[in-house]
C-alpha cells in the first residue's frame, strides 16, 4: 500500500501553490485534480473576464506571470500561466481524479475517487477553492418564474443576451462587470440590498495592490478583515456608468411573478433572465465523512487553513484564511508557504 505524506485535493491557483512548497520540502505528495486541466475554476468565468490586479502582483510562487507586468492579464492568460506553472516545476498531478470522499482510519487519510482508486495519505490539503459551488439564494416565487435564471459562472458573453430585459443580482465586481457588459446590448438592472461602493484602481499613480503589498494588507492577517469587503474596484468607467443610470442599480426586488419580479416598492417588471452575481460556497462535500470536519452550512471548520476538529487536515485557497488576498492567486502563496511548513513539522514528528 503505497502512502503519501499529503494529497492535495484541487489543481488550480491554491492547488498548484501547495504542490509548489510540497516538492520545494521533498515530501511525498500527490495532487488529485478532476478536470483535464490545472486551471481551477478559471475555465468556468465569463470570457471578458481580467485579473483585479497587474501581473507584477499575481504570480503564484517561483515562478513570474510572463509579459508586461504593468498588464491586467485576461482570462485565457490566467488559465495559460496556470498550466505552464504545473509542467515548469513537473509537479505531481494527477488530472480526471475526481475526489468523492476522504476517510480517517487510525493516523492516516483514505481519499476515494470517482474512478474508483484508492489513496492514503498522512496529510490532506483541501484546495478546491472557494469559488467552485456556485450560490444562489432562495428568493420566494423563483419555482413559478418562466424566464432564465443562472449563475454568473455560467455567463459567458453578451451574445445570447442582446435586446432583453435583465436583472444582475449582487454588488460585488463580477457583478458589475457583466451588467455593464450587457448594458451595451440590453436593459440592464443591477439588484443589491446596499448601496454599491468604488476603489480606485489607481492612488497616486500606482494601482492599489502596490498599496495593498506597502502597507501589508494584502498579506498579514490583520488585513483578513477587508476579506468580505464587497467595493468594486474601479477606473471610474463602472461608477460613472451607474451613476447615470446605465446599468441601473436598484434595491433589491421581494419576490419573483411568472413573468419577472416584484420590487421593494410594490412595482412589477417584466424579466427575460436574472443572473445571480451573488458568490461562491466552499467545495468540500468529500469531506462529509470526517466528523464535524464541516459545519451544518458546509464550511470548514479551520482557523488559519489548519482544521481545529481534524488532525492532518489543511486548506488553502479560502476567502479570509489568512489574509484579505487569501482566495486570490497572488495571496494563496503565502498560505501555501504557512501550511507546509506545518505538514513538515507534522510529519518529523511522525518519523521521529
Amino acid at each position: 500500500m503505497k502512502s503519501y505524506d499529503s494529497i492535495v485535493i484541487g489543481a488550480g491557483q491554491a492547488g498548484l501553490a501547495a504542490a509548489y512548497y510540497l516538492h520545494k520540502k521533498g515530501l511525498k505528495y500527490l495532487v488529485l485534480e478532476d478536470s483535464n486541466q490545472t486551471a481551477g475554476s478559471w475555465t468556468k468565468y465569463y470570457n471578458s473576464l481580467r485579473l483585479f490586479s497587474p501581473a507584477r502582483y499575481s504570480s503564484l510562487p517561483g515562478f513570474k506571470f510572463p509579459g508586461n507586468p504593468n498588464r491586467y492579464p485576461t482570462k485565457d492568460e490566467v488559465i495559460s500561466y496556470l498550466n505552464q506553472y504545473a509542467n515548469h516545476f513537473n509537479l505531481n498531478i494527477r488530472t480526471e481524479e475526481k475526489v468523492i470522499e476522504v476517510r480517517k482510519e487510525g493516523s492516516s487519510f483514505v481519499i476515494s475517487t470517482e474512478n474508483e482508486n484508492v489513496y492514503y495519505s498522512k496529510t490532506v490539503i483541501s484546495a478546491t477553492g472557494a469559488f467552485s459551488c456556485p450560490n444562489i439564494p432562495k428568493i420566494d416565487g423563483s419555482e413559478i418564474y418562466k424566464g432564465k435564471i443562472i449563475h454568473s459562472s455560467q455567463y459567458k458573453n453578451a451574445d445570447e443576451y442582446e435586446n432583453q430585459n435583465i436583472v444582475v443580482v449582487g454588488g460585488g465586481n463580477s457583478a458589475v462587470q457583466i451588467a455593464y457588459e450587457l448594458s451595451k446590448v440590453s436593459n440592464v438592472s443591477i439588484a443589491t440590498r446596499n448601496p454599491i461602493t468604488f476603489k480606485p484602481q489607481r492612488i497616486l499613480g500606482k494601482d492599489i495592490h502596490f498599496w495593498f503589498k506597502v502597507t501589508g494588507v494584502d498579506i498579514l492577517p490583520y488585513g483578513r478583515k477587508f476579506s468580505m469587503n464587497t467595493s468594486i474596484i474601479d477606473t471610474g468607467i463602472y461608477k460613472q456608468a451607474i451613476s447615470k443610470g446605465n446599468p441601473e442599480r436598484k434595491i433589491m426586488f421581494k419576490k419573483f411573478t411568472e413573468d419577472g419580479i416584484i420590487w421593494g416598492d410594490g412595482r412589477e417588471e417584466k424579466v427575460d433572465t436574472i443572473i445571480y452575481a451573488t458568490g461562491f460556497r466552499p467545495n468540500v462535500n468529500y469531506l462529509s465523512s470526517l466528523i464535524n470536519a464541516i459545519d451544518s452550512f458546509g464550511n470548514p471548520i479551520h482557523n488559519k487553513g489548519v482544521s481545529t476538529t481534524i488532525s492532518g487536515l489543511y486548506y488553502i485557497g479560502l476567502s479570509g484564511q489568512r489574509s484579505f488576498s487569501s482566495a486570490t492567486i497572488r495571496g494563496v502563496g503565502s498560505d501555501a508557504n504557512y501550511i507546509v511548513k506545518k505538514i513538515t513539522k507534522l510529519t518529523v514528528v511522525a518519523f521521529l
